[in-house]
């Protein structure tokens, strides 16, 4: 089973999220976290873009995987959306993103953080993967498609 579905709720899958830029991406992020989780919403959005500052979190294939140590933060806590207009992201690819997977990690990030951001990353980068991501039209749906994710042989 795949790590991210585990941490991953059906609340924390969003999709057809308007968003013009990282900007917007990262306040709706916080506003999210903030209403879901009771996160500081000033402290996940401040997170992301600190760490963004240091390099885009943009793999290519329209994919980002923004990530931040959160302080304060006690376990991973995961986010998807899928935006409705893909913003650019400075991917190494150059193409916009649509496809955003969130990971917020305590600020002791552990191993599981660096597995989980691997996994996660070689997840996406499966084409077949992504097209099947892409059909998907419900919350229930991406879960499903998440937990049966299994990393080719």
């Amino acid at each position: 089973m795949s790590t991210i579905a585990d941490r991953l709720w059906p609340e924390d899958i969003l999709l057809n999220v308007e968003v013009a830029n990282k900007s917007e991406l990262f306040a709706a992020i916080g506003w999210h976290m903030e209403r879901e989780h009771a996160m500081p919403r000033e402290r996940v959005v401040a997170s992301l873009s600190q760490r963004e500052k240091i390099g885009s979190t943009g793999l290519g294939e329209g994919v980002a995987i923004p990530h931040a140590r959160v302080k304060e933060l006690e376990r991973i806590q995961v986010a998807y959306l899928r935006l409705k207009s893909p913003i650019p992201f400075d991917a190494p690819d150059g193409r916009p993103v649509s496809d955003v997977l969130v990971l917020l990690v305590p600020k002791e990030a552990t191993e599981e953080h660096l597995r989980i951001l691997a996994d996660t990353s070689q997840m996406f980068a499966d084409r077949r993967f992504r097209d099947r991501l892409h059909l998907c039209n419900h919350r229930l749906e991406v879960k499903r498609l998440l937990e049966e994710w299994s990393f080719p042989s």
